[in-house]
Parts: C-alpha cells; sequence; structure tokens
C-alpha cells in the first residue's frame, strides 16, 4: 500500500506521527468504450461552450453560479488561505461511545500507520480505546477539505472513518409514513418467528460479489471461445400480498428447509456454475426437426457459442493505377 496523507493524531499534549493508508477498494469488472467497428478508445474532451476551443487544465478555475447567469470566479490562490488548523493533523475532540454513531455517518475507512518514533504512544492509544470500549471523534483535513472522523480499532490497527457532517444527511420524507397501518399481533409474532428461524452470526467471508463474478466468466467465456449455456429466469411474483399470515409461513418453513439442507453434509460434486454467469448470455432456441439429446424428455435449446472477436484489419489501400496520357499531336510539316 501506499501512503496519501501524513500527518499527527494530536490529544492533549500527545502527538503520534501517523501515516494514512486507504483501508478499502472498489472491486469491480471494469470496461472501456470502444468503437464498435474498429475497437478504437473512446476519448473525452473539455470544450469551452461558449469558444468551442478544447480547454488544458491549467486554464480551468471553480465557478460558483449566483444565478442570472452571473458567476464568482475562484482559482487555487483564493482557496489557499482559507483557514485550515487541522491541515497536518488529525485532532482528537471528545471519546464517545461506539454505539452513540448511527453507522449512515461513515463514508470512508482509512489505516494509520505510527512512525518508527511514534509506535508506544501509538499503541498506547489503541489499547486505551480498546480498553475503554471508546472511540474518538476527530476533525482532520483531506484533500482541501474538513472532515468530520473517528478513531476506532480494528485488527489491533487505529482506523481512522469519515464522516458526514450531520446537514449531509437526508430526513426521509415518504407519504406512508402518515397513514395509520395496523399490524396484528398474530403477524407480528410470525415476523418475529421468520427473523428467529434466519438469525445467525455474520461472517463476511460467507458472501461474495456474483455479478462480478458471472460477468468475469462471461469475459473468460469469450476468450477461450467456449459455450454457455443461459438459465431460465425466474421472475418475482407480481402483485400485493393478499394473505400476510399465509405469506409468512410459507416464508418460516422455507427458511428452516434451507437451514437444514445446509446442516446436511453436501454431495462431493464439482461445483455448479453461477446461476447469472449462465444467465447472462441466451442461447437460441433450436430449429424444429432437430433430435433431442439422449436423456432429455423434450429438445433442449442448444448453447451459444461465444468466439473471441478480434479487431478487423483496416482494408489495405492498393496503389492508384497510372493516368493514360492522352497521345501527342503530330504537327504537320510543309
Amino acid at each position: 500500500m501506499r501512503a496519501i496523507w501524513k500527518g499527527a493524531v494530536s490529544f492533549g499534549l500527545v502527538a503520534i506521527s501517523v501515516k494514512l493508508y486507504s483501508a478499502t477498494e472498489e472491486k469491480d469488472v471494469r470496461f472501456h468504450q470502444v468503437h464498435r467497428s474498429d475497437g478504437g478508445r473512446i476519448r473525452y474532451k473539455k470544450v469551452c461552450e461558449v469558444c468551442g476551443e478544447e480547454v488544458s487544465t491549467a486554464d480551468i478555475v471553480k465557478g460558483f453560479d449566483i444565478g442570472g447567469g452571473e458567476l464568482v470566479l475562484l482559482d487555487e490562490d483564493d482557496l489557499s488561505h482559507l483557514p485550515l488548523s487541522s491541515s497536518r493533523a488529525v485532532d482528537v475532540l471528545e471519546f464517545v461511545p461506539a454505539d452513540q454513531i448511527d453507522p449512515i455517518l461513515y463514508a470512508k475507512a482509512y489505516y494509520l500507520e505510527p512512525e518508527p518514533v511514534a509506535v508506544k504512544p501509538y499503541v498506547l492509544l489503541r489499547d486505551a480505546l480498546r480498553t475503554g470500549e471508546r472511540v474518538a471523534i476527530v476533525k482532520v483535513a483531506l484533500r482541501q477539505r474538513e472532515q468530520l472522523a473517528t478513531l476506532r480499532v480494528r485488527d489491533d490497527v487505529l482506523v481512522l472513518n469519515t464522516m458526514l457532517w450531520p446537514d449531509e444527511v437526508r430526513t426521509p420524507d415518504f407519504g406512508f409514513l402518515e397513514d395509520d397501518v395496523h399490524v396484528r399481533p398474530q403477524e407480528l409474532a410470525m415476523a418475529a418467528s421468520l427473523i428467529e428461524s434466519m438469525s445467525g452470526d455474520f461472517e463476511p467471508a460467507d458472501f461474495s460479489d456474483q455479478y462480478r463474478a458471472a460477468v468475469q466468466e462471461v469475459i473468460e467465456a469469450k476468450i477461450a471461445g467456449r459455450e454457455t449455456v443461459a438459465a431460465p429466469v425466474i421472475e418475482a411474483p407480481a402483485g400485493k400480498v393478499i394473505d400476510l399470515m399465509a405469506a409468512l409461513k410459507a416464508s418460516v418453513a422455507q427458511a428452516r428447509a434451507g437451514h437444514a439442507e445446509q446442516a446436511e453434509p453436501a454431495p462431493r460434486e464439482a461445483a455448479p456454475r453461477k446461476a447469472a454467469a449462465r444467465s447472462a448470455t441466451k442461447a437460441p432456441a433450436a430449429p424444429a426437426g432437430t433430435a433431442a439429446s439422449a436423456g432429455s424428455a423434450a429438445p433442449k435449446k442448444t448453447a451459444a457459442k461465444r468466439a473471441l472477436k478480434s479487431v478487423p484489419e483496416p482494408a489495405k489501400k492498393t496503389a492508384p493505377a497510372p493516368e493514360k496520357k492522352a497521345p501527342a499531336r503530330r504537327r504537320k510539316t510543309a
């Protein structure tokens, strides 16, 4: 990992020199926008809508719209003198119980690594936070913006979680909140039974991004030219639930059956292909008159063959044919 910020955690007369690292990363299958016909990358230019010229980064400044078609222009010099007292410090404001912080306020997480000379005070603060079961409320300036954050302990490392300011959290405003909805005690008891039957301990490793894995499998299939099979799409039932108690009872029974199946030892067979990957490509229907595969009661859809599409080579230009010169006219001699 590469440090993105250096500073010091400051509380009281104690200063702990630290480095800041991004604690998380988004893992997604990234695509480029390309021209279908020749595979060329699509690029975007910053063009001024007034003069139509392309503008370089050095000529771009910030503009605040005050209405009526007028802008207030601000450059780096205008913003460089703003007071950021915590520009190189993580200033501890107070220590609070962790359960008093609403998770909706959390934004991004960073690891704090101590400098060699600050290991002992770093460990002291870490152990004190863990023993007291508290988190530190701090202020820090990151990317020219002062942010509220917390310091907490995770895996023996101090983690800084940036937070939203209170006025950045929207207030929910939905019509159903004004409705007088009556829930019967039997329905509430059945819902509680459903929750109990589906309860367990949270293990992050038990979950994975199946869509990302499916997209990656489609890409690999394109590269290898192997066949893929389209799985049937199961649609959710439409319309309102007429009998809420019946739906809750069915959900409880289904959840208990699922737990029972998980408790049984799984047969030692090859893992089935992910359904999401199969549904990523659709197989065309088999033409009429084709024979069904052995052991099948009805003809199945044939798998669509996905071959790697190579970028077409540009057509070779042929040399132009030489122009024919008109025969020279003979002069008449006297």
